[in-house]
């Protein structure tokens, strides 16, 4: 493709989706700092916030889409400031089961209603139709990156 010529349809709507989440993610970045958040961490308690302590770190780490490797270390500074910890499973060793402390009960309290107003602030422009068009067609695109073989060569 030369310099100056459009891009395929496909192309721009990957390179769009691309930008719109990467500019989410700046967005998310600068909401939580103030609380001494990441993003991640604010995703963590959100999704302890309703599990009172049924997760284990790898049905976590399946929910967040993330390794496991990264979920331990995620898992691992939050039990060290005091806002999760880790539960023993009966009979095995290995596993824990993760709660919320009071602590991060009540970080995810003060950072919950902050944070779904400024969900809605982003996406007030949209009607409740085109949201869940949306998000419809988002699931659609996921599923179908998600179906992609691993490596692709070419030719």
């Amino acid at each position: 493709m030369l310099l100056g010529m459009p891009k395929p349809l496909p192309i721009e709507f990957i390179v769009q989706t691309v930008s719109t989440s990467n500019a989410l993610l700046r967005a998310s970045r600068r909401l939580f700092r103030p609380h001494g958040l990441s993003e991640a961490q604010f995703n963590v308690l959100h999704i302890l916030q309703d599990a009172a302590g049924n997760l284990t770190q790898r049905e976590l780490s399946e929910i967040l889409i993330v390794d496991r490797s990264n979920v331990t270390g995620l898992v691992d500074r939050m039990e060290t400031a005091g806002w999760v910890k880790r539960l023993p499973v009966p009979g095995d060793r290995r596993a824990h089961r993760l709660a919320l402390t009071a602590s991060g009960r009540k970080l995810w309290k003060a950072t919950y209603p902050i944070y779904e107003k400024a969900a809605r602030a982003v996406v007030a422009k949209l009607s409740p139709a085109q949201l869940k068009a949306t998000r419809s067609l988002l699931a659609m695109v996921e599923a179908s990156a998600n179906e992609q073989p691993a490596e692709q060569t070419v030719d």
